[in-house]
């Protein structure tokens, strides 16, 4: 995140703490193919794609990129 635009970095930062308070309100959005079994979250032309851990209450985040760049091989 530290090469991202800070006022596009804050408002991703902010939209995770977010989805971190609201994460049982939350359709989650399913991915396919390599990330298979994670969910992306859309914040403008950016995605970050995470997996939930309900036992342990926690959001892991795999990946915070442009979506022209996020679902490339």
């Amino acid at each position: 995140m530290s090469r991202i635009d800070k006022s596009v970095a804050q408002n991703i930062a902010d939209k995770i703490f977010w989805l971190s308070e609201n994460v049982e309100f939350t359709l989650h959005v399913p991915l396919k193919g390599q990330f298979k079994g994670k969910y992306k979250l859309r914040i403008g032309n950016w995605r970050v794609v995470y997996s939930l851990e309900h036992s342990q209450q926690s959001i892991t985040i795999y990946a915070v990129r442009h979506r022209s760049e996020v679902y490339k091989n």
